[in-house]
């Protein structure tokens, strides 16, 4: 794996999970390399590049929303699906993975501004019915900054033919929590970092709790109507995204026995939740970065909660730890970018900005491997155009 791309991968972690026909490898590439379908504003010979050439091997599309003081430019390449070859949809939603935990945490934020949620407070105090004794001191901001030693709960399958088997299958957010808390933990809380969807599962429990009301709706209430971002939702049960859409596919292993791209655009996503289930497009992420950002989804002293990276090496490496409340944070051209990304199969997307704003990224990248163990090219082309080399 190039450093650059190794860099870029631990920085801003991919996640993801996800549908019916199959169809060959081959068709991801045209004959004869045919020019990708792409639409851009404003010159940006860089930007351009990177999305040029799709669909590849490695993506059939990529939406892209550049902002800031330093510059604007929108720009789509690629197919809506690979059957027909029509142009990829540059308002399609898509799958936003774990991009869902930025909402989930300003959530959280909100109600420990209103004194709700008190973030030094045993995560347990709330939930005394499933979090057992034996994680009695796992914090809620441990569980936001993953810090608190939870391991991930149990799934059935191993390999992305069986995931896709079982796509349908509804997951419930308790009894992930019950799988997870019935092992032993990985570390003591505070002590180390190792970024899981669990604490983010029991911060989705944690808001219904306090609140009375279900995750989907506060998140609803307190951030999608307030920004006006009405092509963003949490899809609940519903293995399909609701509108226009832009299909993603996984290589794996097809029916025939030769392997070759599946469409996943149909996947359950109930085992993401509140860690990982939110569809939306790259004009509402783009948005709600700004607002973000800006201070004004997060006010007062919390928003620096986004901002602050715990004091805990990382579990594996024990390198730094590189994610906040929410986000994560790496140098890149020499400045401090914060994002977060997120994948599903089929979908790759990333949130990103400097601190101040002064440049934004949004991107979906319809990835052949999401899930896989390297960033996506395309998504790390677009990163290095953006903001440069770690």
């Amino acid at each position: 794996m190039p450093r650059t791309a190794s860099l870029l991968a631990a920085a801003l972690l991919v996640g993801v999970v996800a549908g019916p026909s199959a169809l060959s490898a081959a068709a991801a590439t045209p004959p004869d390399q045919a020019p990708a379908h792409m639409t851009t504003q404003h010159r940006n010979p860089a930007l351009a590049a990177a999305i040029a050439g799709l669909p590849n091997a490695d993506a059939t599309a990529a939406l892209v929303r550049v902002g800031g003081d330093e510059g604007v430019w929108q720009g789509s390449s690629g197919v809506r699906d690979l059957r027909t070859g029509r142009p990829a949809d540059p308002g399609a939603r898509f799958r936003a993975g774990s991009v869902t935990k930025v909402f989930t945490a300003a959530v959280a934020l909100q109600l420990a501004a209103e004194g709700r949620l008190d973030l030094d407070r045993s995560a347990r105090s709330y939930l005394p019915d499933l979090i057992p004794p034996s994680y009695e001191g796992v914090t809620v901001r441990q569980l936001l900054d993953h810090t608190h030693g939870i391991p991930a709960p149990d799934f059935p399958g191993t390999t992305v033919e069986e995931w896709y088997a079982d796509r349908f299958r509804v997951h419930d957010p308790r009894d992930m929590v019950r799988s997870a808390t019935s092992k032993k933990p990985e570390f003591a809380p505070g002590e180390r970092q190792h970024y899981l969807n669990i604490g983010y599962t029991i911060a989705g429990l944690l808001i219904e709790r306090v609140t009375g009301d279900s995750y989907e709706h506060q998140v609803a209430r307190r951030v999608l109507h307030p920004l006006q971002l009405r092509d963003t939702y949490l899809p609940g049960k519903n293995p399909r995204i609701s509108g226009r859409h832009n299909h993603g596919y996984q290589t794996m292993r097809l029916d025939d026995g030769t392997t070759g791209l599946r469409d996943v655009s149909v996947w359950g996503t109930t085992d993401g939740w509140a860690a990982g289930d939110i569809v939306s497009t790259t004009a509402d992420l783009e948005r709600f970065t700004h607002a973000l950002f800006q201070g004004r989804i997060v006010r007062g002293p919390l928003l620096e909660e986004l901002f602050t990276l715990p004091k805990a090496p990382d579990f594996r490496t024990g390198k730094p730890a590189a994610y906040s409340i929410g986000l994560s944070m790496k140098v890149l051209g020499g400045r401090e970018v914060w994002g977060k990304t997120g994948g599903r199969w089929g979908y790759n997307a990333a949130i990103a900005s400097t601190r101040d704003g002064s440049r934004t990224l949004v991107y979906s990248v319809n990835s052949t491997d999401a899930k896989g163990q390297d960033m996506n090219k395309v998504a790390e082309h677009l990163m290095v155009a953006v903001y440069g080399r770690p």
